[in-house]
């Protein structure tokens, strides 16, 4: 991952991640829902950088101690170096500060890669969405995140 920065998401980052959403997913996100996500109190969004470019990112919600992880997306010349590993490695820590109790996520059943990824992160599937996603249709998987906390002793 030689020369990626992970910083949060601003709003300069806005037309370069809604460029590189309608690379990756066949119903993206517009431009207008990235930044309506600068000004929500419950999204988090972090943003891979190679200099001034957005190479990837990833954006999450949290409400009631649990958060939803929405998005993470890769430029295709960036995948396979790291930089999936790298946004939901900084994204945790943001989360725990949010003290948050469980992460979950939907993935395509066969983005077998993806899969792999976030199981290594300690997520296990709990559900199955069928249909979920469109464009080709296909069903989600479910997966979770529990947090764990060291008793402060408090």
């Amino acid at each position: 991952m030689n020369g990626v920065e992970i910083v949060p998401m601003q709003s300069v980052h806005i037309g370069q991640i809604a460029e590189l959403e309608k690379t990756c997913f066949s119903l993206p996100w517009d431009l207008r829902a990235f930044e309506s996500e600068l000004d929500n109190p419950l999204s988090d969004w972090l943003v891979a950088l190679s200099g001034e470019r957005v190479v990837g990112y990833i954006g999450s919600q949290t409400a009631g101690g649990e958060s939803d992880v929405m998005n993470v997306a890769v430029s295709f010349e960036y995948r396979r170096q790291g930089v999936a590993r790298a946004l939901l490695a900084a994204m945790e820590p943001v989360l725990r500060k949010r003290k948050t109790e469980a992460i979950s996520l939907e993935v395509r059943k066969s983005n077998l890669e993806a899969i792999r990824l976030y199981e290594s992160f300690g997520f296990r599937q709990v559900g199955l969405r069928p249909k979920y996603y469109f464009k080709p249709t296909e069903d989600a998987l479910i997966y979770r995140k529990e947090m764990c906390y060291e008793n402060s002793g408090n």
